[in-house]
């Protein structure tokens, strides 16, 4: 829940730069600007153009358009880390012990990565419906009065106007694409095993030669795992991303006229590709790491301390 708070702005950020909307408004500013420049120059570019985004935000819309969906996301990511921390740990365990004679291997850290990732998306795919909805809503001025005005007052009122509107199926638009992001959440257990091997090797080989534990092997050996989970997140999260930009497109409000844009996995991968080419299909990437990457180092840290502080083995 502090990680979810303290990156809020990075993650209503990510959700913007994820939907059609705000892809057109980049395009143009690229095509004026970034033409020509050197990678370097064109990286320090799309860096500026992303904060500058978030800083429009703030300054069009308010401080509080900077903690939108703030609520359903604190909400759901309490039961949706439980759901896959819980599913993960014991799904690793009885495979293992029914399955593999209570030995250990990668192809039980993949199954159970892919039970946790399926059971914790069905579970909490509306609240990320909701807490996308509310991300994606803009402030519409009025004709009478320009009194500024929302679509969604609040995510009670998001929930009932999707169920009127789209009926119970919409709460669970962009299933399909949190399926596919099951692949990210599986890769990220399954490499953050192996490096969490790794570094036990480590701390068997410093035993076994004798050596006293300098400075360096204290902070891997309080921050290892910490950074163990932040370099899996990291690299699964750029192999994967484009199901993040799929599953933001299908969960948009419909369009004026009641229709959605994107009406299936495959068409909306298609028509992202088409109209946006290759970068569409990573828009929102470089918040998305400033915010997961950290926040997945302390959640897997803070697991590991946790176990070990009761006496438990993960």
């Amino acid at each position: 829940m502090t990680a979810a708070t303290l990156t809020a702005p990075l993650d209503v950020l990510k959700t913007r730069l994820q939907s059609d909307f705000y892809q057109a408004q980049i395009r143009e500013s690229r095509a004026a600007h970034v033409a020509g420049l050197n990678p370097i120059r064109a990286a320090g570019h799309h860096f500026k153009e992303t904060f500058q985004i978030l800083t429009a935000v703030y300054r069009l819309e308010g401080p509080r358009a900077l903690f939108k969906g703030l609520g359903p996301n604190l909400v759901g990511v309490v039961p949706a880390r439980s759901i896959n921390f819980f599913t993960y740990g014991n799904g690793k365990r009885l495979i293992a012990e029914y399955l593999n004679g209570g030995k250990d291997a990668t192809w039980i850290h993949l199954a159970a990565g892919t039970i946790a990732g399926v059971v914790t998306s069905t579970a909490t795919n509306p609240i990320w419906m909701v807490k996308t909805r509310l991300q994606l809503d803009k402030n519409v001025v009025a004709e009478s009065g320009g009194v500024a005005r929302r679509q969604y007052k609040n995510s009670w009122d998001c929930i009932k106007q999707i169920l009127r509107n789209e009926g119970l199926r919409g709460l669970y638009k962009g299933m399909s694409a949190s399926y596919l992001g099951v692949a990210e959440s599986t890769l990220q257990w399954v490499m953050y095993e192996r490096l969490k091997r790794s570094l036990a090797r480590r701390e068997e080989l410093i035993q076994i030669s004798g050596r006293e534990k300098g400075t360096w092997d204290h902070v891997v050996g309080w921050f290892g795992n910490s950074g163990a989970a932040g370099s899996a997140k990291f690299v699964a999260a750029i192999l994967t991303y484009p199901h993040e930009v799929a599953r933001t497109r299908l969960r948009q409000a419909p369009m004026s006229d009641g229709k959605p844009k994107y009406t299936g996995l495959v068409q909306c991968f298609k028509l992202v590709f088409k109209q946006e080419g290759m970068a569409g299909l990573y828009g929102g990437m470089t918040p998305h790491l400033l915010r997961t990457v950290p926040s997945a180092a302390i959640m897997f840290g803070m697991y590991e301390g946790i176990l070990r502080l009761f006496g438990t083995s993960s």
